[in-house]
């Protein structure tokens, strides 16, 4: 089970700013027993979205966000409901997160964080997807996590050693900086790189006992 907790309300506002029109996510698994994305949280932040003048045009629930064939089924089900929205904010774990951006070109936003419980990486596809830092970047990179798929953990862009957009340490590994700046340039969202950032807090993915908390 994955830990995770929602993201200040302030900090998903400003995520979603010059964005109107929200299509809100939860997860039946992780994400609700966290008490994070279930569907109560999901109605929750929908009225609190709505008190700051944005429009949800709907919501939904999957059964395990980071379950891809599941999530793939469902979404041929739904793709007429969130077409008309200018985003999805998902709340759930960064796997579920990345899930849902790898099979939609919408524009993705996480609601939470994933917290630290010092065991085993979340993984998806037999390869880390979140390393449970414990302050999600997705919307930053375009749903794609430069702390767990890259091999340096860099967070301001690619290094000089990747090569047709293979990582140095192997060529079969994607470069996953290389994905991210593909992925921001089609959806038009390429200037999210230019946006500076405060230092992030690696402490908040570390373990004493209990998942660090602000």
């Amino acid at each position: 089970m994955l830990i995770s907790e929602q993201k200040p309300i302030e900090e998903i506002l400003a995520s979603l700013d010059g964005e109107q029109k929200i299509f809100l996510v939860g997860c039946k698994g992780c994400a609700e027993g966290c008490r994070s994305g279930g569907e109560q949280q999901v109605l929750e932040t929908k009225v609190k979205l709505e008190e700051n003048g944005k429009t949800v045009i709907g919501y939904t629930m999957f059964d395990m966000l980071c379950d891809e064939p599941l999530v793939k089924i469902k979404l041929k089900y739904i793709n007429d409901k969130i077409e008309p929205a200018d985003s999805l904010l998902i709340l759930c774990c960064g796997v579920g997160v990345q899930t849902l951006a790898a099979l939609t070109y919408k524009v993705i936003h996480p609601g939470c964080n994933t917290l630290s419980l010092g065991g085993a990486h979340a993984e998806w596809r037999e390869a880390e997807r979140c390393l449970e830092c414990g302050d999600c970047v997705l919307d930053h990179t375009g749903g794609l996590c430069p702390i767990a798929r890259c091999s340096k953990h860099l967070l301001h862009g690619p290094c000089g050693g990747s090569h047709d957009g293979k990582c140095e340490v192997s060529p079969d590994i994607p470069c996953v900086w290389h994905l991210i700046v593909d992925r921001l340039s089609k959806q038009g969202r390429l200037s999210k790189l230019k946006e500076l950032r405060r230092p992030k807090n690696w402490s908040l993915g570390l373990i004493a006992g209990l998942p660090k908390r602000r």
